[in-house]
């Protein structure tokens, strides 16, 4: 099949999967921003053990495969009496994974703080959550922009291991097995959902290079 007509079999099934990698990618990025800002924050926390966590954190789902924790979440939780529907073990696998590097990119720009400012704060009298809040964390993410602009576009690669799981509505890459089931869509259904994923990377990098732009800090 050629790609007009896969579009015009196909092409309301395209943009709903479409829509459906555009809104896994926007909560699992989301997700992963949120837990990694709090796991990054415990690994420069004062208490020894909680480091030790954020440390552990980072190591155990950078390095894990993706499939395989989705492997975890939909036939290994069962035995446990633990059951999420495939939609969430498919978002907590996509906010997992990114979640550690989004820490690794936070750190990178914690490192680029003069450690003068954080021994002015202390002299000041502030706390290490003041410090973290005020000081820290806004200069961290002004240098970490690029970073999680490359994180959001692989996150949307991520969320194609929902292709592995019936997932409905399909997203980009689930779509096309739908077709070679039912058709002989062949290389130009990957194709297109290939366009698809492109113009996405496109769009999401040049608005974190505007962002970047933006708030760089010069130095």
């Amino acid at each position: 099949m050629g790609i007009s007509e896969l579009l015009e079999q196909y092409g309301d099934r395209y943009l709903q999967a479409l829509l459906t990698t555009w809104r896994l990618t926007a909560f699992s990025f989301l997700g992963a921003f949120i837990i990694g800002t709090i796991v990054t924050v415990i690994r420069v926390c004062p208490v020894k053990p909680l480091r030790f966590f954020g440390d552990f954190y980072v190591q155990i789902f950078r390095n894990i495969p993706g499939a395989a924790l989705l492997i975890l979440l939909v036939y290994a939780l069962p035995y446990l009496k633990i059951v999420f529907p495939y939609d969430v073990c498919v978002l907590i696998a996509t906010v997992l994974i990114p979640s550690a590097f989004c820490s690794e990119h936070l750190m990178s720009g914690m490192n680029t703080i003069d450690p003068g400012q954080i021994e002015a704060a202390r002299a000041l009298g502030m706390t290490f959550f003041q410090m973290i809040r005020r000081i820290v964390i806004p200069q961290a993410l002004r240098s970490a922009v690029l970073p999680l602009t490359n994180l959001m576009v692989a996150t949307m690669l991520t969320t194609s291991l929902g292709s592995q799981v019936p997932l409905r509505p399909m997203e980009l890459t689930g779509i096309v097995s739908y077709i070679n089931t039912r058709s002989a869509g062949g290389v130009m259904a990957f194709a297109i959902s290939a366009m698809l994923y492109c113009a996405t990377g496109l769009v999401i990098g040049a608005a974190g290079s505007f962002i970047d732009r933006k708030v760089r800090i010069l130095r």
